[in-house]
């Protein structure tokens, strides 16, 4: 099986470091927008969400791609249709994460999906474990987006594991 190649990077935000993402998407900002807010359309490639959208207000979405397909809250701290959407995910066993996308016009009736996943100020993260998977979704998205397979998180984890290890290893020494 070949595994899609990595493409998350750190980047220093005026909130401290940022793991970023790109991907460029056939459709306006408007059709990219729907498909990455409208629950049925999310239900395509990450989940159904369920509760009343809106800043401030928290919504659950399934995230059907992890085991036991739980239902995650997500807290959405800004929403500006169709370029920024900033939320809080959190769940389990771990800190509140938090993402932002952000969309801009690209050439030819495309738009540039920009995921931003803010790092605490401690440092305290799994790369290696968290990048991956957003390669994973945003992949899926994208797929969704085009009609495509969706693939599947073998061809992604470990084999990208490697590469965000060494970006928070990078970051270490910067």
């Amino acid at each position: 099986m070949i595994s899609p190649e990595p493409t998350g990077r750190l980047l220093p935000t005026a909130k401290g470091t940022a793991l970023v993402f790109h991907r460029t998407v056939l459709g306006s900002r408007a059709e990219v927008w729907a498909a990455l807010t409208e629950p049925e359309r999310t239900a395509l490639w990450v989940g159904p969400w369920r509760g009343e959208a809106g800043p401030g207000h928290t919504v659950e979405v399934q995230m059907q791609s992890e085991e036991g397909a739980p239902w995650s809250p997500l807290l959405i701290e800004a929403c500006e249709p169709p370029t920024r959407l900033a939320v809080s995910m959190s769940g389990g066993d771990t800190d509140d994460w938090p993402v932002e996308l952000r969309l801009s016009a690209a050439d030819e009736g495309r738009t540039r999906v920009e995921l931003l996943h803010h790092l605490p100020a401690d440092g305290r993260i799994g790369l290696g474990d968290i990048g991956p998977g957003w390669e994973f979704y945003l992949d899926r998205f994208v797929a969704a987006q085009q009609g495509a397979a969706l693939p599947s998180f073998d061809a992604y984890y470990p084999a990208q594991k490697a590469h965000f290890d060494a970006l928070t290893e990078e970051g270490a020494q910067g």
